[in-house]
């Protein structure tokens, strides 16, 4: 079957209204300084959400920009997907919740779990559903509030991540074989190397206990050096896979949206895809680790800042917990 099935309509992003320095975290006594994470990561800052801020408004916040954009109204919409690896409830999904804080009343909403990996996970999908007659409009988040699950103790991951919410709405393109809209897609999973990114505790196989209060294994813990190997060796893989399936090279495209994990990350897949640092979107110093809300956060901010325009062929690529890896071309 020919593509593109669907294209990107809209997009939207929102954050917490606290900004958290580097200068800050070493404040709280965590035992590092702002040199030793630039260095590191790339990152200045990151945020943190406050009370009255969860997931759910987040969400709903980024939702509401993106269909204002697509100029779409809540009863058009058929499908919410939410990728996300820290869901405000363990029943039910927090994608429910949006719906209901949008008034999507006829949509029916999921949440996908693929930790960094969500949100291009979660464009396959709903791309999948308009194809098959399913949906015509699919409103797709990926969102995260990583500060509940992170220990503010742990300097190797708590300089990492942020909190934020990224929003697009996919429409069915309106006539099949265009040139605007999801040119290719690839996706893969290797659950063998779980235990390098996982939070050990709080689901049913381990519940929350004084236990794992006591030892903290209900938060992210996380193999730095072997989560960094294998995350340019599988960001490698899903560019060189996006590429060939959408029969296009490296010079075919305007800018690459890599997921934001670490400048170190994303200077070593623009390397291997062949595509000057020139060409590549980075926001990480501002925004830091946001798992499933990097990339839909990056490129709103790309077209704000009129990276992306009318006509632009973009290549995304994100790795995240499981581990799972994606990637997409997509023509706007």
């Amino acid at each position: 079957m020919k593509r593109p099935f669907a294209y990107i309509a809209g997009t939207g992003h929102a954050v917490p209204k606290r900004a958290v320095t580097n200068a800050d975290i070493a404040a709280m006594g965590v035992e590092t300084n702002d040199e030793w994470i630039i260095e590191r990561t790339g990152i200045r800052q990151r945020y943190v959400a406050g009370e009255g801020e969860s997931l759910t408004s987040l969400s709903a916040d980024a939702a509401r920009q993106a269909m204002a954009r697509a100029g779409v109204q809540p009863g058009e919409i058929d499908t919410i997907i939410l990728g996300t690896a820290s869901p405000d409830h363990l029943l039910p999904s927090t994608a429910v919740e949006v719906q209901t804080a949008l008034g999507c009343t006829r949509a029916a909403a999921f949440d996908l779990a693929a930790a960094c990996s969500g949100w291009l996970y979660s464009t396959i999908v709903g791309e999948s559903l308009i194809a098959s007659g399913s949906a015509d409009t699919v409103l797709v988040i990926g969102a995260e509030k990583l500060s509940a699950i992170v220990d503010w103790t742990d300097r190797n991951t708590c300089i990492l991540f942020g909190d934020g919410a990224g929003a697009t709405v996919l429409r069915r393109t309106p006539q099949r074989g265009g040139t605007k809209g999801i040119l290719s897609t690839y996706m893969r999973s290797d659950g063998a190397l779980a235990e390098l990114l996982w939070r050990p505790a709080g689901g049913g196989a381990k519940p929350f206990t004084p236990e794992s209060y006591a030892d903290r294994s209900h938060y992210i813990h996380m193999a730095g050096r072997e989560v960094f190997k294998h995350a340019v060796r599988s960001m490698a893989e899903s560019t060189d896979r996006a590429l060939d399936a959408a029969r296009l090279t490296a010079a075919d495209i305007d800018l690459l949206i890599p997921h934001q994990a670490n400048v170190r990350i994303i200077e070593a897949t623009a390397k291997h895809a062949g595509i000057s640092m020139d060409k590549v979107f980075v926001n990480v110093d501002r925004f830091g680790n946001t798992s499933a809300a990097s990339v839909p956060i990056a490129l709103n901010d790309a077209i704000a800042q009129g990276r992306v325009r009318e006509g632009s062929t973009v290549l995304f690529a994100a790795f995240g917990a499981g581990f799972t890896w994606g990637s997409a071309v997509v023509r706007f």
